[in-house]
């Protein structure tokens, strides 16, 4: 009689272990599904699933992604265009913004004053130029303060003309920092000057 029992008692075992299989298989499809719906509408990060967050902030362009001028008519790019062949050249693109009005100040210690027109460029994305236009009034106000810092001898000589293109990317870049937490200016370029 104890045969029988012991019959009986293995397919109650037997059922409750596939119920449990069945129960179990199905959370984890589920949750799968639920958690690829999230990772889909960009809940989580995409670097995320690699364990690599992207890091906030601008983003070096490629060379191979430049913003590259087409004749398609005025402001016309075509990003992603190859760049010419060759060798040597930067290993980021260029990024240009032309500030649109021109600078007006006094020399140091000097009946003159001199009259800029501004570019900058960077080798990161449109991130720093849209602070540039975001922070306008505090770059350009930096970009006077260092030009009223100039002297009349600084002016007239290459050198000197150098040695201002560092400063003012300098204090562009100071005050992008102070503003937005980076800086990204690389080059300042003159595409006016003028001293009275």
């Amino acid at each position: 009689m104890s045969e029988i029992i012991e019959e009986t008692a293995a397919p109650k075992k037997r059922g409750l272990v596939k119920i449990l299989a069945f129960t179990g298989g199905a959370l984890v499809l589920v949750a799968g599904g639920v958690g690829g719906g999230l990772y889909a509408t960009g809940y989580f990060p995409r670097g995320a699933a690699h364990g690599v967050a992207e890091a906030p902030g601008p983003k070096l362009v490629p060379k191979a992604e430049q913003k590259r001028f087409t004749a398609g008519g005025e402001g016309a790019h075509d990003a992603g265009a190859a760049p010419p062949a060759g060798e040597g050249g930067d290993r980021y693109a260029s990024n240009y913004y032309a500030l649109d009005k021109e600078f007006t100040s006094n020399l140091q210690d000097s009946v003159h004053f001199i009259q800029i027109g501004l570019a900058v460029s960077t080798p990161y994305d449109d991130t720093v130029i849209d602070n540039i236009k975001t922070n306008e009034i505090a770059v350009r106000s930096s970009i006077l303060m260092a030009l009223g810092d100039t002297t009349e001898e600084q002016v007239f000589s290459t050198a000197g003309k150098k040695l201002l293109q560092a400063r003012l990317a300098k204090a562009i870049n100071a005050t992008l920092k102070e503003k937005e937490g980076f800086g990204g200016v690389g080059n300042v370029y003159f595409t006016n000057f003028v001293v009275q």
